[in-house]
């Protein structure tokens, strides 16, 4: 079939989220008691009829990691927040392997989790949807907390039936594995029925959802969306490049930014408001962050590495540099949520709704399940 490439900006939603230090900076703190993590699998259709699919994707991931600013623990700690994507029914994956990919693991990286589904393009298809949610299981790290929420998200528009691999089988491995399996069929909701999309979430303890993949939403402008953005160009200046990927890591947060303007400027406030929150972490690459960490040492980091204005200064004079960008950041965030309240009653007030199609699904599902695992929403 002719290949459609989609536009390679993007920016999806929720987590939406630390990056963890290299191994010469810190070790994991094992003593501290861990916070729920909901584990997300999103596996996504790409096949030549999932564009409107996979542009809501990108539009939509930011209004999810959003929602997840709301979520509390049991402790009144907030769950972590972890997301993994496969692709699959494209002509353009190894036949060899069912045409399936996994996009990326497990990661909590917004930036990265943004990339990749800009990078994603639509292509043929045969869709296995037993065969990628049995790969998705024995692939990833689910953990073993009994605590985290563990959930797949399959979506798509063909037979749940297709492939050697049977859903049935597929479906009730990941349930006794305390993953939940919840079903997106891009179409109505009897076909969905009749294609066994619905047999699949009942098999696997979900939630079956049909949506109108192709449906466009509207984003209302407010007069806070200009404001909003011009906080998140101050926000961007608080980042402090180390590491040997730190430059290119700062690259590609300005790269998704890009992305999601080009997509829609309320796409891009709705990606600044996630970098406002906690769930956007970036300990890996920026040194803010990572000082931020009990455990942080600044000797592990190598001074090459850093940025050229700061290679000559003192440990005491980086460290000084740090809390001063640090309380920068803190202020710039604390403005971007407050506007953000002013921007959400003004859209109230006005009685628009900006969800969409998947974000609907895919948050409805979260939290009919997240009260199983002692989560809920403020």
């Amino acid at each position: 079939m002719k290949k459609i490439a989609l536009k390679s900006m993007v920016f999806l939603a929720l987590m939406f989220m630390g990056t963890g230090l290299a191994s010469t900076t810190h070790k994991e703190d094992k003593t501290k008691p861990e916070h729920p993590t909901v584990r997300i699998a999103l596996l996504l259709d790409t096949s030549n009829s999932m564009d409107g699919l996979i542009n809501q994707a990108k539009s939509q991931l930011w209004d999810i990691v959003n929602q997840f600013t709301y979520a509390k623990c049991g402790n009144e700690g907030r769950p972590r927040l972890k997301i993994a994507l496969y692709q699959y029914g494209n002509n353009d994956l190894a036949p060899e392997e069912g045409y399936i990919q996994q996009v990326l693991g497990f990661s909590s990286d917004l930036d990265e989790i943004s990339a990749k589904l800009f990078s994603l393009t639509t292509n043929g298809g045969e869709e296995y949807c037993g065969q990628v949610i049995h790969r998705s299981m024995k692939q990833l790290d689910w953990g073993k907390n009994p605590d985290d929420l563990k959930m797949i998200f399959i979506a798509g528009n063909e037979p749940f039936t297709q492939g050697r691999k049977d859903f049935r089988e597929a479906v009730l491995n990941a349930k006794e594995s305390d993953v939940i399996v919840n079903t997106i069929f891009c179409g109505t909701y009897t076909l969905g029925i009749n294609t066994h999309w619905q047999e699949g979430a009942r098999l696997g303890g979900g939630e079956y959802m049909a949506i109108d993949h192709n449906r466009q939403v509207v984003h209302e402008k407010t007069p806070y969306d200009e404001i909003i953005i011009k906080l998140n160009k101050r926000l961007n200046n608080t980042y402090v490049s180390y590491g040997s990927k730190g430059a290119d890591r700062m690259a590609v947060q300005a790269q998704q930014d890009a992305e999601a303007m080009e997509l829609q400027e309320a796409v891009a406030v709705k990606r600044a408001v996630s970098k406002s929150s906690a769930y956007y972490n970036n300990s890996g690459w920026d040194l803010v962050d990572a000082s931020s960490r009990e455990d942080f040492d600044l000797d592990g980091v190598r001074k090459e590495t850093l940025p050229e204005t700061l290679r000559g200064k003192s440990d005491r004079e980086i460290k000084a540099y740090l809390d001063e960008k640090r309380e920068e950041r803190r202020k710039i965030q604390a403005e971007i949520q407050q506007t953000n309240l002013k921007r959400e009653t003004y859209l109230k007030d006005l009685q628009k709704n900006e969800a969409g199609e998947l974000e609907k699904a895919i948050l409805e599902a979260i939290k009919k399940q997240a009260s199983k695992k002692n989560l809920y929403w403020e």
